[in-house]
């Protein structure tokens, strides 16, 4: 096959544009690495982001949503259990999170996974004062299964295209001053 001058001038130019604008290129796993602190440290940042799942879940206004639904944004994506002690111990740091970065590109995205009450979430969130969060439902765990959750809470970080770039296993203090600056450095690399 042969290609016109001016469509592989193209792809060079495109090539040289990626190479020389980093923003274009993705986000810097190495600088990531980096920057993480204190607990942070524990956020596993991959080398090439991973595939995103095309499988539907539930939305807090009962419509079925899928992760592409999200595109352009920055997805701190918590898979959580009423159950799971860890995740209730998590969730009030995530909603004040949530509260904090409002008017950025992240979106906290709480997804229920497996047999979880919407009216005991509903009760959870009123005893804890959760106020900005809502919980999405995956009641078969069928998401959880495609994006390789075993045990929660998992929280994974998601690219604007839907991609998979981190992941931190167990529970942390997502409203800490080191949670919110590496969560911002990730911001600064897709603008």
């Amino acid at each position: 096959m042969r290609t016109s001058r001016p469509r592989l001038r193209a792809l060079l130019y495109a090539g040289c544009l990626a190479i020389a604008n980093p923003a274009t290129a993705g986000p810097d796993p190495a600088a990531l690495r980096d920057a993480r602190m204190g607990e942070m440290k524990k956020l596993a940042i991959h080398d090439a982001p991973k595939p995103g799942s095309e499988v539907a879940f539930i939305a807090p206004d009962g419509a079925e949503v899928r992760l592409a639904d999200f595109a352009g944004h920055t997805l701190l994506l918590n898979f959580w259990a009423t159950w799971c002690a860890p995740c209730r111990k998590e969730m009030p740091a995530l909603d004040a999170l949530a509260g904090a970065m409002a008017d950025t590109d992240l979106k906290v995205v709480i997804v229920a996974t497996g047999k979880n009450n919407p009216a005991a979430i509903e009760k959870f969130f009123e005893k804890h004062g959760i106020t900005t969060l809502q919980s999405h439902l995956d009641p078969n765990s069928a998401l959880a299964r495609d994006m390789g959750i075993f045990g929660l809470p998992i929280t994974l970080v998601i690219d604007p295209d839907g991609q998979e770039i981190a992941r931190l296993r167990g529970d942390a203090d997502w409203n800490s001053d080191d949670a919110r600056a590496i969560l911002s450095k990730i911001l600064a690399q897709f603008e």
